[in-house]
């Protein structure tokens, strides 16, 4: 299928407002999966990201959450925790069970309606939703909001989305990555290096800031006067959030080394990337099966996230008065 859910013992489920532009995003694992994680950006939104360390007792998590809304949305976790109590998924403790979900945010609450973000309602019936098929991409779960190119704000932006791939090993390892896009910079073809989709050139009177070509080149805007005048006001409302996943057997160490090595395809295909205006935050999760060599599963992990970021963008189409690279 292509997608995350290729990889044996996850499920992917949806849930997003359409008029507010915000959404969530649910990866379950109804067995439990070994987890790690690794934040990169300097605006993170997270919740049990601590309990993933491999120095600490839990080992297994049954869910991660994506999601808009800002802090906001880290409420739609309690929403996704019911849903599992209800299946009877969980850590056994002596009083019941209590499912483990970690989770990350995106920052969309000036795209659509500020006032309307994720919520334990909106988290159940993306969890509910959750299923081994196909998985939609674009404006939809946690990229319902999500935009990228924004060193001129809004006015410079373009539409981003969920994007998700996968990528088949010898031995019958399955890797897939999971993405949602909400990039301060520019996302990039990693083979070429060639501008897809970010921010675009604004009209301040007579004159185009950005130049005259159809990007403005995020990288290339900080180090002018201009830009260096922007970053000075600019704050972090971007962040890059996603899952790899793989079916093999490893600890929670191993696990985190993937989620650390997944983040080099972030740095591929977006440009710049984990900056101090970015909440940049990858989770990887190992539902099981053989034992693997972990610097070739953490190196396709960094692959099949560039591949995930790039459909991401393509399968976004225009929402909030931003454009995007779909039907148009």
């Amino acid at each position: 299928m292509g997608g995350l859910t290729d990889v044996p013992g996850i499920e992917v489920g949806h849930a997003q407002d359409e008029e507010a532009l915000t959404g969530c995003t649910v990866v379950l694992c109804r067995k439990g999966a070994v987890g790690g994680v690794d934040v990169r950006g300097g605006a993170p939104g997270t919740r049990e990201t601590d309990l993933l360390a491999p120095h600490n007792l839990v080992e297994k998590v049954h869910a991660i959450l994506l999601a808009g809304g800002s802090a906001f949305g880290l409420d739609a976790a309690a929403g996704v925790m019911r849903y599992l109590e209800e299946q009877g998924i969980g850590f056994s403790t002596a009083a019941g069970r209590v499912p483990i979900v970690p989770a990350a945010i995106l920052y969309d609450l000036d795209l659509g309606r500020a006032d309307c973000r994720p919520d334990a309602a909106m988290g159940y019936a993306a969890a509910s939703a959750a299923c081994r098929g196909p998985v939609a991409e674009g404006n939809v779960g946690a990229g319902t909001g999500a935009s990228v190119g924004k060193i001129f704000g809004k006015a410079g932006a373009m539409k981003s989305g969920l994007g998700t791939a996968s990528l088949r090993l010898r031995g019958g390892v399955v890797v897939g990555a999971i993405v949602a896009v909400n990039a301060f910079g520019d996302v990039v073809d990693p083979d070429s290096g060639t501008i897809v989709a970010g921010a675009r050139p604004v009209k301040i009177g007579p004159f185009a800031v950005g130049g005259d070509r159809p990007f403005a080149d995020t990288l290339r805007v900080m180090n002018t006067a201009a830009g260096r005048a922007i970053l000075r006001l600019a704050s972090g409302r971007n962040t890059v959030i996603g899952v790899v996943a793989a079916n093999i057997r490893c600890n929670k160490a191993e696990a985190t080394k993937i989620a650390q090595m997944a983040h080099d395809g972030l740095a591929r295909a977006i440009r710049p990337a984990h900056t101090m205006l970015d909440g940049d935050t990858l989770f990887a999760l190992a539902t099981g099966g053989p034992r693997a060599d972990i610097s070739t599963v953490g190196a396709y992990a960094a692959e099949a996230l560039a591949q995930a970021i790039l459909r991401a963008v393509q399968a976004a189409g225009p929402a909030g008065g931003l454009p995007g690279l779909k039907d148009g």
